[in-house]
């Protein structure tokens, strides 16, 4: 009777028996969709011709270069997204189930086998191998939702503040690839009533970018509230981050805003970052063109230009990351861009973050987002 296995795949055997070689390529020959089938007479042989095009891997426990649970050990540890069965001439049940124990999908005993039985057995071992596998990735998932929730807090602390003449609303959403990012923001309010706001991006995606995130945007709101601003601060979190980065190229812009206690002014440095959105009695518009100097992790002696920026009695200020003006936006999916973030704020009559977000397309890259608003007397 044909053998019912349904499923074309590649397959390789390790039996250093002639014989038993044979045998099992006769028997699989009777499937339905007989499979591709690479020989190795050895692990050594078979090292060579494992790949990842291998979906099955059927395994003699008794090889010239290794022994019983040593080759299927050898097996798993090369071919890990492969389905493992043993093959044994022992008619030992034990070894079969330490084999089990041990990662392979099942085990089946020479001359115990006949078409239907092996043609089952594999096609069991792959469905095994593919819930091992979905149950790993899941496993896996949780462990990095965990990770990032983790590092999120982190990043997206709460705001320190004390006037309610400040209304202050933030935003943080992944990129499209789901990976976390070194976006991070923070917010403070000090003793003398000033308001400090930062908004930063680590070069990069992952979790050593976001814990370097976290480390700049701890040390920054420390500095803020040891009274250390300007560029005495910025030069810190620059030695901070040439410390703490793994590689010598990674960077980080930010933007940083001081709003004076009476709210009517504030002293900024964009570092290399993109340019913060202003609303001033109706008017719409960047705080300013170009950067105050380089991003951080650039130039040792880099300096940073002071923006001076007159808010008067009422306004609303936005600091981003460039995830934002990354979005793609409208049928042909282009860039929004900052000209496109302008009209669309000018659109909305005001900054109005969750209709922004709306907006907004695919995200390429992380976006945060804090906006600062004068609340009316």
């Amino acid at each position: 009777m044909t053998a019912n296995l349904s499923e074309t795949l590649t397959l390789l055997l390790i039996e250093d028996d002639d014989g038993d070689a044979f045998l099992v390529e006769e028997l699989l020959k009777e499937a339905e969709a007989p499979p591709r089938i690479f020989w190795a007479k050895s692990l050594q042989e078979a090292k060579a011709k494992l790949n990842p095009k291998i979906q099955c891997v059927l395994v003699d426990l008794s090889l010239p270069d290794a022994d019983r649970l040593e080759a299927l050990e050898e097996v798993l540890a090369l071919a890990p997204h492969a389905a493992v069965l043993v093959l044994t001439g022992l008619r030992d049940a034990h070894m079969g189930v330490a084999a089990v124990q041990a990662g392979a999908q099942d085990y089946l005993i020479k001359g115990d086998t006949d078409a239907r039985l092996l043609a089952r057995a594999i096609r069991y071992a792959m469905e095994r191998k593919r819930a091992d596998l979905a149950q790993l990735r899941l496993v896996q998932a949780e462990l990095t939702a965990k990770e990032n929730a983790r590092l999120e807090s982190a990043l997206l602390p709460d705001a320190l503040l004390r006037t309610d003449a400040i209304e202050h609303v933030t935003r943080y959403l992944p990129g499209s690839g789901g990976t976390l990012a070194g976006d991070f923001f923070d917010t403070v309010q000090t003793p003398d009533g000033a308001v400090h706001v930062v908004v930063g991006d680590v070069c990069g995606h992952g979790p050593d970018e976001a814990a370097l995130g976290v480390a700049l945007r701890i040390a920054w709101r420390t500095l803020v509230l040891a009274g250390q601003t300007g560029d005495t601060l910025l030069r810190t979190l620059d030695a901070l981050l040439r410390a703490e980065r793994k590689a010598p190229e990674i960077f980080t812009t930010l933007c940083m805003a001081t709003i004076t206690a009476d709210l009517s002014h504030a002293m900024m440095r964009v570092v290399g970052h993109p340019p913060p959105v202003l609303v001033r009695e109706g008017v719409v518009e960047v705080v300013h063109d170009t950067p105050s100097g380089p991003p951080l992790g650039i130039f040792a002696d880099a300096e940073w230009a002071v923006i001076d920026v007159p808010l008067g009695e009422e306004w609303s200020m936005m600091l981003y990351t460039d995830g934002l003006i990354e979005a793609t936006v409208g049928e042909r999916d282009e860039l929004l861009g900052v000209d496109g973030l302008l009209d669309l704020v000018r659109e909305h009559g005001g900054i109005d973050l969750d209709r922004l977000i709306t907006h907004v397309g695919t995200l390429s890259d992380d976006l945060a987002v804090v906006l600062v608003r004068r609340r009316r007397a």
